[in-house]
């Protein structure tokens, strides 16, 4: 990594890696809020548990997937969209906790996007073999407002891409903790996960949990 995309903020600060304008990777943000953001978790899938999706084209994500706050992302034969209510209970998503707020809105103006008000958290799960295919953000509804994505658990290879599917995709080793925030002229970018690697955290075992955080509507 080149000394002009990589700064220290100090000895209490993150690393901040920059990955293009408006997209920056904040190494090890979330970990002194660990234990508040796993115990979140489970309390969140305890009412709405983790389950596999299928795309609009009948295919089965690997990734787990739940949520939490004001909508929820879902998809189905019928399309990609964002509901109020779970659809395998009936009921209205988990509200978002306040230790997953307020990672968001700290992680958010640290990049320069301040005043960030998320309304939904997608949670995914990886276990070793998943993986999720570029693609871009583009179910919401106001795409002023940037994304806050937070690694948990084993590491993983985040593939960052440009604003066309054919634009060259950059490879970067996210860790437990590690947050990136991209908005503005890369808020559409192309991204996604390799495969995840078999592994064990001493937190989270053989997976690894993302937080996506978006202003949805």
């Amino acid at each position: 990594m080149t000394a002009d995309l990589f700064e220290s903020l100090g000895a209490t600060g993150p690393a901040r890696e920059k990955l293009a304008e408006g997209a920056l990777l904040l190494r090890g943000f979330a970990r002194p809020q660990q234990h508040e953001l796993i115990a979140a978790i489970d309390a969140i899938t305890a009412q709405a548990p983790f389950r596999h999706l299928v795309t609009p084209g009948g295919y089965r994500m690997s990734v787990a997937i739940t949520n939490c706050g004001d909508v929820g992302w879902v998809s189905d034969a019928s399309g990609y969209r964002y509901d109020a209510i779970d659809p395998e209970s009936g009921k209205p998503w988990p509200a978002m906790p306040p230790p997953f707020r307020a990672l968001a809105e700290q992680a958010a103006a640290e990049a320069g996007f301040p005043g960030f008000a998320p309304d939904a958290c997608l949670i995914n799960r990886y276990e070793p073999g998943a993986r999720l295919s570029l693609h871009q953000d583009r179910d919401e509804r106001n795409l002023g407002a940037p994304i806050v994505s937070v690694s948990l658990g084993l590491p993983a290879t985040f593939l960052f891409g440009g604003l066309k599917r054919s634009d060259p995709t950059r490879r970067y080793r996210l860790e437990h903790g590690d947050v990136v925030v991209w908005g503005g002229p890369e808020r559409l970018a192309f991204h996604g996960v390799a495969p995840l690697a078999d592994g064990e955290h001493g937190l989270l075992g053989r997976k690894r949990i993302n937080l996506t955080f978006r202003r949805a509507r």
